[in-house]
């Protein structure tokens, strides 16, 4: 996981042999160093051909994912370990390196009340089955800290690295997002510093969501703080501008946040990668 990817969000949400190839061509033709694959229905995607395109580009992968709701893992951890065994399986089948998101939850997960004991307990007992389950098919697993609107269990970057080292599994690894820590971090980049031993991924998102650059995420902390820390992982613009209505649900993206993918392929992706040439880290 180290270069410029980008979530394939931005084609398609569907990763059918139809979506991962227009997906695919899309990242080759806008030279990424890798993609993010949404694996939103792992049991129904075909692994051997994902892993023929990847390999057919020599590009590498990662995937991700939020947990349904048969499965959230603070209330049922059985099902929880299940759907990520299923979810390790095909990425390690697919040839990608790593399996991380809301790996701890769902989407659209909250209760209304402070998060519990039992409920951290019951995720400690899920990423701890998961990571090593993974670790025997050789893929790493990301832990996203997500805004409190969309999950109220792990908001920041040092409630993440708490439950990794809580878990104590050398696979698995903290995975920011700027949308998110624009919400939720006393300062973005006091988040990044929290997290430094232990990030490894970060998507790249403006503050509606929409065209990086056009909103108030304040790049320059975030680029300065990674710079500092001396990051070496995967940088992934994520935008999302094709969404289904239960995934919009659970993001609550209820308005166009671009015009198209083109304003935020050759507006978005252009700023974000000066920038990280900028502070050295591409």
């Amino acid at each position: 996981m180290k270069g410029f990817g980008v979530h394939t969000s931005m084609w398609t949400m569907n990763w059918d042999e139809e979506g991962a190839e227009k997906a695919i061509a899309a990242a080759i033709s806008y030279k990424m160093d890798f993609i993010e694959i949404a694996l939103l229905n792992p049991s129904a995607v075909d692994a051997a051909h994902s892993r023929a395109l990847l390999e057919k580009h020599n590009l590498p992968a990662v995937c991700s994912l939020g947990l349904p709701e048969e499965a959230w893992a603070s209330i049922r951890p059985d099902a929880a370990i299940d759907f990520l065994k299923l979810a390790i399986d095909k990425t390690a089948q697919i040839g990608a390196l790593a399996l991380s998101g809301v790996i701890f939850g769902g989407i659209g997960e909250r209760t209304g009340v402070p998060p519990t004991e039992k409920e951290y307990d019951n995720i400690a007992r899920v990423l701890t089955a998961a990571a090593k389950y993974a670790r025997e098919r050789g893929v790493e697993l990301g832990v996203e800290a997500i805004n409190r609107y969309e999950n109220h269990l792990i908001n920041t970057a040092r409630q993440a690295v708490e439950m990794i080292e809580r878990v104590g599994a050398g696979n698995v690894f903290v995975h920011l997002d700027t949308y998110h820590m624009n919400i939720e971090e006393k300062g973005v980049a006091n988040g990044i510093i929290d997290a430094r031993e232990h990030l490894k991924y970060i998507h790249l998102s403006e503050s509606d969501r929409g065209v990086p650059g056009a909103g108030n995420v304040p790049w320059d902390e975030i680029y300065a703080a990674l710079a500092a820390i001396e990051f070496k992982g995967g940088l992934a613009m994520e935008s999302f501008v094709n969404m289904p209505p239960e995934v919009a649900y659970g993001l609550a993206v209820w308005r166009p946040v671009a015009r198209d993918e083109a304003e935020v392929m050759n507006n978005g992706l252009p700023f974000l990668r000066n920038k990280a040439k900028q502070y050295g880290l591409i």
